[in-house]
């Protein structure tokens, strides 16, 4: 009888692709090599992958995986893995599966026995964080917040003691009302919010919220964003050493 790592090392393997964010040069070697030799690519968007595959001469199988259809498509890539063919998970742009489709896939992957293999690079909330000026020491990513503001409003009032520099990604017709609900609920903390990171026009705007909201009041923003706010400071303690008398 075999053994589970015989039967596992005769399964293909899914490999999680982290792509651009923007930068076609950001692409890893690494990455570059493992979707050459992949039987195919599930993506997000056929034709926005199609323009990195182009980009760097690749022609390769592409699955449409995105997120209302994820369900559908899983049975196709499980039946490709149990066949022994590897498969290259990759989204629109970053690392799949924040916020982005890939979760379902890695999850039944995972539990049907599947390798699962991370091959890191871009991500539009880590190269936000490392260039903010905000703590990096600890933060917490919360992806996009509710759509609907009262929803915000709560989830940003339970986030009011949190310490952790706070990370979100918002469209971009969103920020206004967002940094408003922001400073209404957190106070005027220190923010900053990144737009088009390593494109053409790439921008990284810094300040307190009340700032932020009139710098970007009246601009006409596209696209997505990531916006950063610091977490809650507490006071400083009284200097240690020194003790006070009534």
């Amino acid at each position: 009888m075999e053994d589970r790592e015989s039967v596992r090392r005769r399964k293909g393997n899914l490999f999680v692709v982290a792509t651009p964010i923007g930068n076609l040069e950001d692409l890893t070697f690494r990455a570059l090599r493992i979707m050459r030799d992949v039987s195919a690519i599930a993506c997000e968007d056929t034709r926005r992958t199609l323009k990195l595959l182009t980009r760097y001469g690749i022609q390769k199988r592409l699955i449409s995986y995105f997120q209302p259809k994820e369900g559908q498509k899983i049975p196709q890539i499980l039946a490709f893995l149990d066949e022994g063919k590897d498969i290259a998970l990759v989204s629109d742009s970053g690392t799949p599966g924040i916020s982005d489709p890939g979760y379902r896939l890695i999850r039944v992957a995972v539990e049907a026995g599947i390798m699962v293999i991370p091959v890191p690079g871009p991500s539009a909330a880590i190269a936000a964080l490392s260039a903010s000026g905000l703590p990096t020491h600890r933060f917490l990513f919360l992806g996009f917040p509710p759509p609907k503001s009262e929803k915000t409003r709560r989830l940003l009032l339970s986030l009011r003691e949190e310490e952790a520099t706070l990370i979100f990604y918002l469209p971009t017709r969103r920020i206004s009302g967002f940094l408003a609900l922001a400073r209404e609920t957190l106070g005027d903390r220190e923010a900053v919010i990144a737009r088009e990171l390593t494109k053409v026009h790439e921008e990284l705007l810094r300040g307190p919220l009340s700032r932020l909201q009139e710098e970007t009041g009246d601009r006409a923003l596209k696209g997505e964003a990531t916006v950063l706010v610091r977490g809650r400071q507490r006071a400083k303690r009284e200097s240690a050493g020194i003790q006070k008398f009534p």
